[in-house]
């Protein structure tokens, strides 16, 4: 099967790294896989193709300047038709339904996988993703990654057997694969400090602000915080860190091809965040056996039990994070066994190798296209 997965120009974050776990974990003799992308600004880099011709995958860019980026359906309906593509897996609310138009009078089937909804967003994303919701029924497949995700989706009429759940994977083995802590964390940790992180999008719905209100309380243990990535709550985090006098204990990353270096170095990983959908941060750091604490949301549930596998708190509730955080940091045994579990529960019920081969047989069952 010739299957093309379209994800987003920008970033290299929860869902671009899905894509790249899951063809990385397909079986080629029975999948060939494409990756690609719809641009519809020049300036836009799109590591997720970089990242995925390393891996040594074909890549395709679809270049549509504008916001409406129709122009894309052409070029995708005529990528399909001379690559012989069988399969269109998309990914967000722009790639279904350009996607949808695409593969109209092909023979080509188009699968969605929803990733999650926005709920502290404008009226116009807001609409965007209701009209993402109501194009379902007319795609071949849509197999959210989450029960929180699926629940809702099977109250829609006329998806029936077109929905499927696959649950979200991580790929453990290209965690295993790094052994060595990132230096400037290995330095935190030689000289005492007990390191906190966080790596994803600096964003509103993230609440980092949360987890930055919570460390300035806790005062019983000498801790440092490491936040990895990029985003427009860059400023904003800083000038709060500042604000709270805990600025020189903070430090920005940005955006680093080693996570999983500085992940290794972690004592704890903090996901505060408003809204997801079955982390794929909260996985990795499970997987590189550091204890979690997230926010009691859907998904988040998913992964962690409390006092089990992690400890979760309520959004906002930034003492009672302390709180937790205090906890973990002053509790090495309860740590350890945190950390042996959350790896144990990804081994079990989360890789990306299980989550590649339920997706083989779901490309494998879906009708064939009527073009």
């Amino acid at each position: 099967m010739r299957v093309l997965q379209l994800g987003s120009p920008t970033g290299l974050y929860g869902a671009e790294r899905w894509i790249l776990a899951l063809v990385k974990h397909l079986d080629p003799q029975k999948v060939e896989s494409w990756v690609g992308v719809i641009k519809d600004a020049p300036e836009l880099e799109a590591p997720l193709l970089k990242e995925a011709r390393q891996l040594g995958f074909s890549t395709r860019s679809f270049e549509a300047h504008g916001k409406a980026s129709f122009a894309a359906v052409r070029q995708l309906r005529r990528f399909i038709r001379e690559e012989r593509i069988e399969i269109l897996h998309t990914h967000f609310y722009k790639t279904d339904l350009l996607g949808l138009l695409a593969t109209l009078g092909t023979s080509c089937r188009i699968l969605s996988t929803p990733h999650g909804w926005s709920q502290e967003c404008d009226f116009k994303l807001k609409c965007y993703e209701l009209l993402d919701r109501a194009i379902f029924p007319f795609l071949d497949g849509v197999a959210p990654l989450s029960e929180d995700l699926h629940s809702p989706l099977a109250r829609l009429p006329f998806l029936g057997k077109k929905l499927h759940l696959i649950r979200n994977g991580v790929d453990i083995s290209e965690i295993d694969a790094v052994a060595e802590v990132a230096p400037e964390i290995a330095a935190w940790k030689k000289e005492g400090f007990w390191v906190v992180g966080y790596i994803g999008q600096l964003i509103a719905r993230k609440r980092l602000d949360t987890l930055l209100h919570a460390l300035s309380l806790v005062r019983d243990r000498p801790w440092r915080l490491a936040l990895v990535g990029e985003g427009d709550q860059k400023e904003a985090l800083a000038t709060l860190a500042v604000s709270l006098g805990i600025d020189a204990k903070v430090r920005f990353f940005g955006f680093r091809r080693d996570r999983i270096a500085l992940l290794k170095g972690f004592d704890a990983f903090v996901l505060p965040s408003l809204l997801e959908g079955i982390p794929r941060c909260l996985m990795e750091a499970m997987a590189a056996g550091v204890p979690v604490v997230a926010s009691d949301i859907p998904g988040c549930r998913d992964l962690v039990a409390p006092g089990q596998t992690g400890f979760l708190f309520s959004v906002g509730d930034a003492p009672a994070l302390a709180e937790r955080l205090s906890q973990l940091a002053n509790s090495p045994g309860l740590a350890g066994e945190f950390a042996a579990n959350g790896r144990r529960l990804i081994d079990e019920r989360f890789s990306a190798r299980r989550m590649a081969r339920e997706y083989e047989q779901l490309y494998a069952s879906l009708p064939p296209g009527g073009g």
